[in-house]
Order: C-alpha cells, then structure tokens, then sequence
C-alpha cells in the first residue's frame, strides 16, 4: 500500500468529497484522522471557530503522533444574487471555506515540518479548490471568492513551504454529485443537465472521482508537483 505509515488529516469527512478521500487514503494504507462538524467522525467540531485549527493539531498529535497529510476538504455552498446578498452567507461561506483552510494550515505546517526528518516522502498539503476557483458563475459570488482565495493560497504556500519539504496542490472539482450538490440538482433538473451536457464525459462526478486525484496527489507519484491546480470536471469547462 503506497500511504502505509503516512499519517492524514481530513475535515469535512462525514460525506461527499471528505468522506471518499479519507476512506480512499485508508484503503492506501495511510492513517487518517476525520473531522466534521456532523456526526459519524473522529473529531466533532466547527472548523470555522477559532479554536478549531489548534484542536485539532492536538488531537492528530495525540492520535497519530504527527502529520504528513492535510486535507482540509470541509466546505459549504450558497446561492445568492448579489442584490440581497446577506452579509451572514458571505461571512460564513468566507469562514469556511477559505479562512478556516489558512488557519488549519498555519497550524499544522510546524508539526509537519518537524516530521520530514523522519520521512522519505515529502509532506503534502490537498486543497479543494473548485472550478470557481478560475471562473465564475452568477449567484456565486460568495462561493467563487472564497474558492478563488483557495487556489491563491495554495499558490502562494506551495512556493513557501517548498523549502521546507512540503508540497501544496490544489484539486478544482467541477459538478459533482455530493450532500451539497444533490438537493440544487434535484429542484433544477436543467442546471445538472447543463453540466451534463457541458461535460466531454457526459456525467455528473462523484466524490470517488476526486479522491482518486487526492490519493495521486498525497503519494510520491506526485513528488515533483507543487503549486498546481488539477482540473477535475470532466472537460466542462473546456466546453464552448
């Protein structure tokens, strides 16, 4: 198994994407700590509250005994036209999705770093970015800053943290099917059918399709990448 004795942190990992990626590293080989806000993981809590990134830096520490993945793959979606727009969905779509993922990150990258003198393999840092994070859609506004502000801090990181052994990679999922996305498509039937038809492949995604690219991205395969962003949509956004 190419992630045996690597050690994961994954949030968002109750379902959709964080669940597939965290089972996948598992079925690696790698040992992985989940967190989610919901029921069913290891570690119960908001990642956007303030204390959350130094909880859960403890608790891998206590856990695992150190860091060699992080995934901070917790997320949340809003629909709204900026023409009342609520400051609320703004602020906690922001909080989410992008402040939360810098906190973590600032938290975890000492213990990461203490623990390459013992590895072989380069320590990896996944982000979840989004198709929006390189385009927009009307509506999205909250969503498409925050995921645009992902792919800036990964780049930004990557060139960063590069010295010190320390790779960041940014995933950019297009429509996929997930907790998330499923009640939008199932009351607007046309929006999937446009992703549908916007996609070479002619489907929707599902989150094992994302965490086929993460698993990639957290094994040595991946070992001369950083700063990168991967495309995963199927070819929708390459479509006129």
């Amino acid at each position: 198994m190419r992630l045996a004795g690597r050690r994961a942190l994954v949030t968002g990992a109750a379902s959709g994407i964080g669940a597939a990626i965290a089972a996948r590293l598992l079925r690696d080989g790698a040992k992985v700590l989940t967190v989610d806000r919901s029921p069913g993981c290891d570690l119960a809590l908001d990642v956007a509250a303030a204390a959350s990134a130094a909880a859960m830096v403890a608790a891998v520490q206590e856990r695992l005994g150190g860091l060699d993945i992080l995934v901070p793959a917790a997320g949340v979606s809003a629909f709204e036209m900026l023409d009342g727009h609520s400051d609320a969905v703004w602020t906690n779509t922001i909080g989410i999705n992008l402040e939360a993922v810098f906190r973590l990150i600032r938290a975890a990258v000492p213990m990461m770093k203490a623990g390459q003198a013992a590895q072989s393999a380069a320590a990896r840092i996944i982000t979840i970015g989004s198709v929006m994070s390189s385009h927009g859609e009307a509506g999205m506004a909250a969503y498409a800053a925050a995921k645009h502000g992902v792919l800036g801090l990964t780049r930004a990181l990557a060139i960063e943290l590069g010295p010190l052994g320390i790779t960041v990679n940014c995933i950019q999922p297009g429509a996929i099917l997930t907790g998330i996305t499923k009640p939008a498509f199932a009351e607007n039937p046309a929006f999937a059918d446009y992703w549908v038809q916007k996609s070479a492949l002619k489907r929707l995604g599902t989150p094992e399709d994302i965490a086929d690219v993460a698993a990639f991205l957290a094994s040595d395969d991946s070992r001369f990448m950083t700063g990168a962003a991967l495309v995963v949509d199927a070819g929708a956004t390459v479509h006129p």
